[in-house]
């Protein structure tokens, strides 16, 4: 049972406190694609640490900055229910893509300090760790809740907790899960397999879109919003039920597109968008996380 909202573990341990986690795991999620992503398996037996699915944990990256400061706190959404993996309760992962890129005016090539540090551990590894934080990315309290759920890239992380506490923790009485995925190539599935395994539930919907790798009917890429686009007549019948929720999580520019293709749905319909965005955001019902 998902704790009260009063019970939410925020903060546990902080930046002049961090707690030091062990990896067990760090293995890569892509396969024959440019993107460098990798399933991170962190231990942290003997404290006191605990989360919800949607949470994020806080990763103190060792070493200083150009200006000789401490490298700054990054957070990371788990990928995990609060049952953690299948080590135990005491375990988390997170999805973490290497950052690396190139300077325009120079050529120069950077590389992420947090990414790169996490993607290079290895099992027994040490991490530095603060949190959980977060308390707005969460499931409702209701078991029987439709999910509109909707991420491209790493933003997949909070949402493989999701599904995991509602499909393979002990059944309960589930609402409609929609899961819109979009990813540059078929090699960025990340953990399809798992994702796949779900569609034995009939109230289980993948939807993915590979941008490089598909067109729309007038020959576009296929993104996300345009898979939005084409079910979102039943997403917004869905939406209007005061028992469905919907999140988003992944890059920033994935939400301008979004709202766009619901808004011009609601017009072919004779609805107002905009009262019920207002109404799901009233209601605590619509949840963003882009970055």
């Amino acid at each position: 049972m998902q704790d009260t909202l009063q019970d939410i573990p925020f903060n546990l341990y902080k930046q002049a406190e961090p707690l030091v986690a062990k990896i067990l795991e760090n293995t890569h999620l892509t396969v024959d694609s440019p993107n460098d992503v990798r399933h991170i398996v962190i231990d942290f037996s003997g404290s006191n640490y605990r989360f919800l699915a949607g949470q994020s944990a806080g990763i103190l990256p060792p070493g200083l900055d150009a200006l000789g400061k401490p490298n700054k706190l990054r957070l990371y959404s788990i990928a995990s229910s609060a049952a953690g993996e299948h080590y135990g309760p005491q375990t988390l992962a997170l999805c973490v893509k290497r950052v690396v890129y190139t300077i325009p005016e120079t050529g120069e090539e950077r590389k992420g300090v947090c990414s790169n540090f996490l993607c290079d551990l290895k099992p027994g590894d040490s991490v530095s760790m603060t949190g959980p934080a977060g308390k707005s990315f969460l499931l409702p309290q209701i078991p029987d809740a439709n999910l509109i759920m909707i991420a491209t890239g790493t933003g997949i992380a909070p949402f493989r907790g999701f599904l995991h506490q509602r499909y393979k923790e002990p059944p309960q009485k589930t609402g409609e899960s929609w899961l819109f995925f979009g990813i540059q190539h078929r090699a960025d599935f990340l953990y399809e397999e798992e994702l796949c395994d779900y569609k034995s539930e009939d109230s289980y919907h993948l939807v993915t879109a590979i941008s490089r790798e598909e067109k729309t009917a007038d020959g576009r890429k296929m993104y996300v919003q345009d898979r939005i686009a084409e079910n979102a007549h039943a997403l917004i019948e869905l939406m209007e039920k005061p028992n469905t929720y919907l999140y988003m999580c992944g890059l920033r520019g994935m939400e301008t597109g979004i709202i766009d293709a619901l808004d011009k749905a609601c017009q072919t319909t004779g609805k107002n968008w905009q009262a019920l965005l207002q109404q799901m955001t009233t209601e605590n019902r619509w949840h963003v996380e882009v970055y």
